[in-house]
Protein backbone atom coordinates (compact mmCIF):
# COMPACT_ATOMS: atom_id res chain seq x y z
CA UNK A 1 0.00 0.00 0.00
CA UNK A 2 1.46 2.94 -1.22
CA UNK A 3 1.82 6.30 1.33
CA UNK A 4 -1.26 7.90 -0.08
CA UNK A 5 -3.72 5.15 -0.07
CA UNK A 6 -2.26 4.88 4.59
CA UNK A 7 -3.27 8.44 5.13
CA UNK A 8 -6.22 8.23 3.44
CA UNK A 9 -7.50 4.91 5.66
CA UNK A 10 -6.36 7.06 8.54
CA UNK A 11 -8.38 10.00 8.05
CA UNK A 12 -11.66 7.59 7.38
CA UNK A 13 -11.02 5.71 10.30
CA UNK A 14 -10.35 9.44 12.04
CA UNK A 15 -14.00 10.44 10.60
CA UNK A 16 -15.83 7.56 11.76
CA UNK A 17 -14.98 7.53 15.41
CA UNK A 18 -15.89 11.56 15.57
CA UNK A 19 -19.32 10.63 13.99
CA UNK A 20 -19.81 8.01 16.37
CA UNK A 21 -18.38 10.01 19.40
CA UNK A 22 -20.76 12.91 18.27
CA UNK A 23 -23.88 10.57 18.12
CA UNK A 24 -23.60 9.15 21.60
CA UNK A 25 -22.66 12.73 23.03
CA UNK A 26 -25.65 14.29 21.60
CA UNK A 27 -27.87 11.16 22.87
CA UNK A 28 -26.46 11.64 26.46
CA UNK A 29 -26.71 15.43 26.74
CA UNK A 30 -30.30 15.22 25.39
CA UNK A 31 -31.07 12.55 28.11
CA UNK A 32 -30.06 15.38 30.87
CA UNK A 33 -31.65 18.51 29.18
CA UNK A 34 -35.13 17.15 28.23
CA UNK A 35 -38.03 18.81 29.66
CA UNK A 36 -39.51 15.23 30.82
CA UNK A 37 -36.29 14.59 33.02
CA UNK A 38 -38.64 15.38 36.54
CA UNK A 39 -41.20 13.01 35.00
CA UNK A 40 -38.92 10.60 34.12
CA UNK A 41 -37.40 11.09 37.32
CA UNK A 42 -40.95 10.83 39.07
CA UNK A 43 -41.87 7.52 37.17
CA UNK A 44 -38.74 6.36 38.50
CA UNK A 45 -38.35 7.13 42.61
CA UNK A 46 -41.24 8.85 42.68
CA UNK A 47 -42.76 12.29 42.56
CA UNK A 48 -40.91 15.01 44.74
CA UNK A 49 -40.68 18.34 44.10
CA UNK A 50 -37.14 19.92 43.59
CA UNK A 51 -37.18 22.53 47.06
CA UNK A 52 -36.86 25.90 46.23
CA UNK A 53 -33.81 26.48 48.86
CA UNK A 54 -34.64 30.55 49.01
CA UNK A 55 -38.52 29.88 50.58
CA UNK A 56 -38.89 32.00 53.43
CA UNK A 57 -38.34 30.65 57.19
CA UNK A 58 -42.12 29.99 57.48
CA UNK A 59 -42.33 27.19 54.61
CA UNK A 60 -39.25 25.61 55.76
CA UNK A 61 -39.35 22.20 56.93
CA UNK A 62 -40.04 21.48 60.69
CA UNK A 63 -38.82 18.53 62.05
CA UNK A 64 -40.76 18.69 65.14
CA UNK A 65 -43.87 19.28 64.07
CA UNK A 66 -46.39 17.85 66.67
CA UNK A 67 -49.42 18.65 68.65
CA UNK A 68 -50.52 18.21 72.45
CA UNK A 69 -53.95 17.12 70.99
CA UNK A 70 -52.09 13.71 69.72
CA UNK A 71 -49.30 13.13 72.06
CA UNK A 72 -50.81 14.05 75.31
CA UNK A 73 -54.25 13.99 76.20
CA UNK A 74 -57.57 14.55 74.19
CA UNK A 75 -59.13 16.10 77.46
CA UNK A 76 -56.91 19.01 76.56
CA UNK A 77 -58.59 19.58 73.13
CA UNK A 78 -62.03 21.91 73.38
CA UNK A 79 -63.94 21.31 70.53
CA UNK A 80 -67.40 23.23 69.92
CA UNK A 81 -69.31 25.37 67.68
CA UNK A 82 -69.25 29.19 67.36
CA UNK A 83 -71.28 31.92 65.18
CA UNK A 84 -68.26 34.12 64.91
CA UNK A 85 -65.75 33.91 62.39
CA UNK A 86 -62.46 33.86 62.92
CA UNK A 87 -60.22 36.86 64.10
CA UNK A 88 -56.76 36.19 62.93
CA UNK A 89 -57.21 35.02 59.14
CA UNK A 90 -59.69 33.08 57.38
CA UNK A 91 -58.59 30.30 53.82
CA UNK A 92 -61.39 29.83 52.01
CA UNK A 93 -60.81 27.28 49.25
CA UNK A 94 -63.11 26.40 45.90
CA UNK A 95 -61.32 23.49 44.55
CA UNK A 96 -60.60 21.31 47.79
CA UNK A 97 -61.07 17.98 46.14
CA UNK A 98 -58.23 18.42 43.91
CA UNK A 99 -55.97 18.89 47.25
CA UNK A 100 -57.51 15.46 48.39
CA UNK A 101 -57.25 13.51 45.32
CA UNK A 102 -53.60 14.78 45.07
CA UNK A 103 -50.96 12.30 45.74
CA UNK A 104 -48.17 14.88 45.74
CA UNK A 105 -49.45 17.56 47.70
CA UNK A 106 -48.70 17.05 51.73
CA UNK A 107 -49.94 20.08 52.76
CA UNK A 108 -51.09 23.94 51.62
CA UNK A 109 -49.52 26.66 53.58
CA UNK A 110 -51.23 30.32 53.36
CA UNK A 111 -50.20 34.06 52.89
CA UNK A 112 -48.32 35.38 55.80
CA UNK A 113 -50.66 37.23 58.26
CA UNK A 114 -49.39 39.11 60.84
CA UNK A 115 -50.35 39.22 64.75
CA UNK A 116 -48.45 40.76 67.81
CA UNK A 117 -45.55 42.00 65.59
CA UNK A 118 -44.81 38.20 64.23
CA UNK A 119 -45.50 36.46 61.03
CA UNK A 120 -47.87 33.51 60.94
CA UNK A 121 -48.75 30.79 58.46
CA UNK A 122 -52.13 28.82 58.41
CA UNK A 123 -50.93 25.32 57.49
CA UNK A 124 -53.54 22.62 56.41
CA UNK A 125 -52.66 19.13 55.67
CA UNK A 126 -55.56 17.44 53.54
CA UNK A 127 -54.91 13.83 54.50
CA UNK A 128 -53.45 14.45 57.55
CA UNK A 129 -50.10 14.72 59.14
CA UNK A 130 -48.66 11.03 58.88
CA UNK A 131 -45.52 12.36 60.77
CA UNK A 132 -47.85 13.44 63.58
CA UNK A 133 -50.14 10.46 64.03
CA UNK A 134 -52.68 12.43 62.12
CA UNK A 135 -53.80 9.66 59.00
CA UNK A 136 -57.06 9.49 58.08
CA UNK A 137 -57.52 13.09 59.73
CA UNK A 138 -57.35 16.79 58.25
CA UNK A 139 -54.81 18.78 60.01
CA UNK A 140 -54.47 22.28 61.46
CA UNK A 141 -51.40 24.11 61.95
CA UNK A 142 -50.06 27.69 62.68
CA UNK A 143 -46.24 28.21 61.90
CA UNK A 144 -44.53 31.42 62.90
CA UNK A 145 -41.96 33.07 60.28
CA UNK A 146 -38.59 32.66 62.88
CA UNK A 147 -37.07 35.31 60.96
CA UNK A 148 -39.92 37.72 62.59
CA UNK A 149 -38.04 36.49 66.72
CA UNK A 150 -35.72 39.02 67.47
CA UNK A 151 -33.22 36.73 69.70
CA UNK A 152 -32.85 32.95 68.52
CA UNK A 153 -33.56 32.21 72.47
CA UNK A 154 -36.69 34.21 72.38
CA UNK A 155 -39.83 31.90 73.18
CA UNK A 156 -43.10 33.56 72.07
CA UNK A 157 -46.52 31.85 73.90
CA UNK A 158 -49.76 32.23 72.06
CA UNK A 159 -53.07 30.70 72.09
CA UNK A 160 -54.67 29.17 69.33
CA UNK A 161 -57.95 28.17 67.78
CA UNK A 162 -59.06 26.80 65.20
CA UNK A 163 -62.31 27.07 62.84
CA UNK A 164 -63.77 24.73 59.96
CA UNK A 165 -66.91 26.38 58.44
CA UNK A 166 -70.00 24.22 58.76
CA UNK A 167 -72.83 25.26 56.10
CA UNK A 168 -75.31 23.12 57.73
CA UNK A 169 -75.37 24.93 60.82
CA UNK A 170 -73.81 28.38 59.91
CA UNK A 171 -71.69 28.38 62.41
CA UNK A 172 -68.02 27.69 62.80
CA UNK A 173 -66.43 24.40 64.60
CA UNK A 174 -63.19 25.07 66.56
CA UNK A 175 -60.78 23.38 68.43
CA UNK A 176 -58.25 24.88 71.19
CA UNK A 177 -56.02 23.80 73.23
CA UNK A 178 -56.63 24.55 77.49
CA UNK A 179 -52.52 25.55 77.41
CA UNK A 180 -51.03 27.76 75.30
CA UNK A 181 -48.46 26.79 72.63
CA UNK A 182 -44.84 27.65 72.64
CA UNK A 183 -42.96 28.86 69.71
CA UNK A 184 -38.93 29.50 68.99
CA UNK A 185 -36.77 28.83 66.50
CA UNK A 186 -36.40 24.99 67.31
CA UNK A 187 -40.34 24.94 68.08
CA UNK A 188 -42.39 26.64 64.57
CA UNK A 189 -45.26 24.95 64.22
CA UNK A 190 -48.07 23.92 66.38
CA UNK A 191 -51.56 22.69 65.56
CA UNK A 192 -53.87 19.49 66.15
CA UNK A 193 -53.16 16.15 63.64
CA UNK A 194 -56.40 15.05 63.95
CA UNK A 195 -59.22 17.57 64.03
CA UNK A 196 -61.95 16.23 61.90
CA UNK A 197 -61.69 12.68 60.13
CA UNK A 198 -61.27 12.83 56.63
CA UNK A 199 -64.57 11.02 56.13
CA UNK A 200 -66.37 13.46 58.09
CA UNK A 201 -65.33 16.25 56.60
CA UNK A 202 -65.28 15.04 52.74
CA UNK A 203 -69.06 13.69 53.29
CA UNK A 204 -71.15 16.76 52.26
CA UNK A 205 -73.89 15.43 54.36
CA UNK A 206 -72.02 16.86 57.03
CA UNK A 207 -71.64 20.44 55.70
CA UNK A 208 -68.05 21.13 55.93
CA UNK A 209 -67.54 20.56 52.14
CA UNK A 210 -70.33 21.93 50.49
CA UNK A 211 -71.51 23.78 47.53
CA UNK A 212 -69.70 20.69 45.23
CA UNK A 213 -65.96 21.68 46.45
CA UNK A 214 -65.93 24.45 48.43
CA UNK A 215 -64.39 24.63 52.54
CA UNK A 216 -63.49 27.53 55.13
CA UNK A 217 -60.73 27.42 57.77
CA UNK A 218 -59.85 30.18 60.08
CA UNK A 219 -56.97 30.58 63.00
CA UNK A 220 -57.01 32.92 66.28
CA UNK A 221 -53.61 33.79 67.42
CA UNK A 222 -53.49 35.65 69.97
CA UNK A 223 -50.63 36.44 72.44
CA UNK A 224 -51.63 36.63 75.88
CA UNK A 225 -49.68 39.49 77.85
CA UNK A 226 -48.42 38.70 81.41
CA UNK A 227 -50.92 40.57 84.18
CA UNK A 228 -49.42 43.80 85.41
CA UNK A 229 -51.86 43.88 88.34
CA UNK A 230 -53.58 41.08 90.57
CA UNK A 231 -54.52 40.47 94.30
CA UNK A 232 -54.68 37.88 96.91
CA UNK A 233 -57.74 37.07 98.77
CA UNK A 234 -57.61 35.67 101.84
CA UNK A 235 -60.23 33.97 104.71
CA UNK A 236 -59.43 34.07 108.12
CA UNK A 237 -61.24 31.28 109.81
CA UNK A 238 -59.66 31.46 113.86
CA UNK A 239 -59.64 34.73 115.71
CA UNK A 240 -58.01 35.07 119.36
CA UNK A 241 -61.32 36.66 120.42
CA UNK A 242 -64.16 36.21 118.26
CA UNK A 243 -67.17 37.64 120.03
CA UNK A 244 -68.03 40.68 121.37
CA UNK A 245 -71.38 41.32 123.42
CA UNK A 246 -72.86 44.48 124.39
CA UNK A 247 -74.82 45.01 127.24
CA UNK A 248 -78.11 47.66 127.06
CA UNK A 249 -79.26 49.10 130.31
CA UNK A 250 -82.39 50.63 130.51
CA UNK A 251 -83.91 49.22 127.73
CA UNK A 252 -87.35 50.36 128.03
CA UNK A 253 -86.02 53.85 128.87
CA UNK A 254 -84.69 53.67 124.74
CA UNK A 255 -86.51 56.26 122.67
CA UNK A 256 -84.17 57.07 119.54
CA UNK A 257 -84.75 54.99 116.48
CA UNK A 258 -81.05 53.21 116.31
CA UNK A 259 -78.24 52.80 119.05
CA UNK A 260 -74.73 51.76 117.92
CA UNK A 261 -72.41 49.72 120.39
CA UNK A 262 -68.82 50.93 120.93
CA UNK A 263 -66.60 50.43 118.24
CA UNK A 264 -64.78 46.26 118.34
CA UNK A 265 -62.27 44.91 116.30
CA UNK A 266 -62.47 41.37 115.08
CA UNK A 267 -60.04 40.22 112.09
CA UNK A 268 -58.40 43.82 111.41
CA UNK A 269 -61.41 45.33 110.91
CA UNK A 270 -63.42 47.51 113.19
CA UNK A 271 -67.31 47.15 113.79
CA UNK A 272 -70.56 48.22 115.51
CA UNK A 273 -73.92 46.19 116.47
CA UNK A 274 -76.86 48.34 115.51
CA UNK A 275 -79.90 48.23 117.30
CA UNK A 276 -83.77 49.67 116.38
CA UNK A 277 -85.47 49.21 119.83
CA UNK A 278 -89.19 49.68 118.07
CA UNK A 279 -87.56 48.09 114.83
CA UNK A 280 -87.00 49.40 111.37
CA UNK A 281 -88.52 48.43 107.93
CA UNK A 282 -90.98 45.49 107.98
CA UNK A 283 -90.04 45.13 111.79
CA UNK A 284 -91.15 48.43 112.78
CA UNK A 285 -93.18 48.78 115.63
CA UNK A 286 -93.20 44.83 116.30
CA UNK A 287 -89.60 43.45 116.45
CA UNK A 288 -85.98 44.10 117.79
CA UNK A 289 -83.89 45.31 114.41
CA UNK A 290 -80.22 44.28 114.48
CA UNK A 291 -77.36 44.48 112.03
CA UNK A 292 -73.85 44.08 112.21
CA UNK A 293 -72.22 47.79 110.87
CA UNK A 294 -68.54 47.70 109.46
CA UNK A 295 -67.54 50.72 111.13
CA UNK A 296 -68.08 54.44 108.77
CA UNK A 297 -64.42 54.92 109.30
CA UNK A 298 -63.14 52.03 108.06
CA UNK A 299 -61.06 52.96 104.66
CA UNK A 300 -62.42 50.30 101.56
CA UNK A 301 -60.67 50.37 98.44
CA UNK A 302 -62.15 50.86 95.15
CA UNK A 303 -64.29 47.23 94.55
CA UNK A 304 -63.12 45.90 97.72
CA UNK A 305 -65.17 43.38 98.77
CA UNK A 306 -65.21 41.36 102.50
CA UNK A 307 -66.79 38.39 103.22
CA UNK A 308 -68.09 37.52 106.57
CA UNK A 309 -69.82 34.60 108.19
CA UNK A 310 -70.99 35.08 111.46
CA UNK A 311 -73.63 34.44 114.37
CA UNK A 312 -75.44 36.87 115.93
CA UNK A 313 -77.54 36.24 118.80
CA UNK A 314 -79.76 37.95 121.85
CA UNK A 315 -78.34 35.99 125.07
CA UNK A 316 -80.84 34.53 127.36
CA UNK A 317 -80.21 35.69 130.59
CA UNK A 318 -81.87 32.79 132.52
CA UNK A 319 -79.92 29.93 130.42
CA UNK A 320 -82.94 29.19 128.30
CA UNK A 321 -82.48 29.38 124.82
CA UNK A 322 -80.58 32.37 123.00
CA UNK A 323 -82.45 34.08 119.71
CA UNK A 324 -79.49 33.25 117.18
CA UNK A 325 -79.32 33.89 113.25
CA UNK A 326 -76.66 33.49 110.95
CA UNK A 327 -74.83 36.09 108.98
CA UNK A 328 -73.23 34.82 105.31
CA UNK A 329 -72.69 38.22 103.74
CA UNK A 330 -70.62 40.98 101.49
CA UNK A 331 -69.91 44.36 102.68
CA UNK A 332 -69.16 46.16 99.42
CA UNK A 333 -66.89 48.92 98.58
CA UNK A 334 -67.65 52.52 97.49
CA UNK A 335 -67.54 50.51 93.40
CA UNK A 336 -69.95 48.03 94.46
CA UNK A 337 -72.55 50.68 96.16
CA UNK A 338 -70.99 50.65 99.32
CA UNK A 339 -73.11 48.08 101.40
CA UNK A 340 -71.56 48.81 105.20
CA UNK A 341 -74.96 47.30 107.61
CA UNK A 342 -76.11 43.68 107.17
CA UNK A 343 -78.85 42.26 109.82
CA UNK A 344 -82.14 41.66 110.39
CA UNK A 345 -85.13 43.92 110.37
CA UNK A 346 -87.26 41.16 112.57
CA UNK A 347 -84.88 39.62 115.01
CA UNK A 348 -86.95 39.51 117.59
CA UNK A 349 -90.22 40.26 118.62
CA UNK A 350 -91.16 42.92 120.82
CA UNK A 351 -93.68 41.05 122.62
CA UNK A 352 -90.55 38.35 123.74
CA UNK A 353 -89.10 40.59 125.37
CA UNK A 354 -91.22 42.34 127.18
CA UNK A 355 -92.41 39.04 128.70
CA UNK A 356 -89.95 39.21 131.68
CA UNK A 357 -90.28 35.23 132.26
CA UNK A 358 -89.04 34.65 128.54
CA UNK A 359 -85.31 36.03 130.26
CA UNK A 360 -84.23 37.74 127.20
CA UNK A 361 -84.37 41.55 129.48
CA UNK A 362 -83.71 40.79 133.11
CA UNK A 363 -83.13 44.24 135.04
CA UNK A 364 -84.37 46.36 132.35
CA UNK A 365 -80.95 45.13 130.71
CA UNK A 366 -80.71 43.43 127.35
CA UNK A 367 -77.44 41.52 125.95
CA UNK A 368 -76.91 41.26 122.35
CA UNK A 369 -73.82 39.07 120.86
CA UNK A 370 -71.73 38.85 117.88
CA UNK A 371 -69.55 35.81 117.19
CA UNK A 372 -67.32 36.08 114.32
CA UNK A 373 -66.38 32.66 112.08
CA UNK A 374 -64.75 33.86 109.14
CA UNK A 375 -63.57 37.40 107.50
CA UNK A 376 -62.02 37.95 104.33
CA UNK A 377 -58.85 40.54 103.18
CA UNK A 378 -57.58 41.17 99.98
CA UNK A 379 -54.38 42.61 99.32
CA UNK A 380 -53.64 44.55 95.67
CA UNK A 381 -50.67 44.63 93.92
CA UNK A 382 -49.61 46.80 93.45
CA UNK A 383 -50.56 47.86 96.13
Amino acid sequence: MTSHSRNTSSIAYLLLCFFITSATAHSFIRQFTDGDLNTNLQQEVGAEPIRNLDVGHYLQENKEISSRDYKVSASNAVKGLRDRPPSSYSLKMESFNILLKSTYTEKYASRPFSVGGYNWTLVVFPNGNKKDGGSGYLSLYVAIDNSTLVAAQQEIYADLRFYIFNKNERKYFTIQDTDVWKFSVFKTMWGFSQVLSIDTFKDPINGYLYDGDHCEFGVDVTIPSLYEKSELFTVTENFQNPRFTWTIRGFSTLLKDTYLSDVFTIGGRSWNIQVNPSGRATGEGKALSMYLNLNVNEIFRPYEKIYVRAKFRVLNQRNLNNVERPLDIWYNGPGYGAEYSWGYPEFISLSDLRDVSKGFVVNDMLMVQVEMEAISSTKYFPS
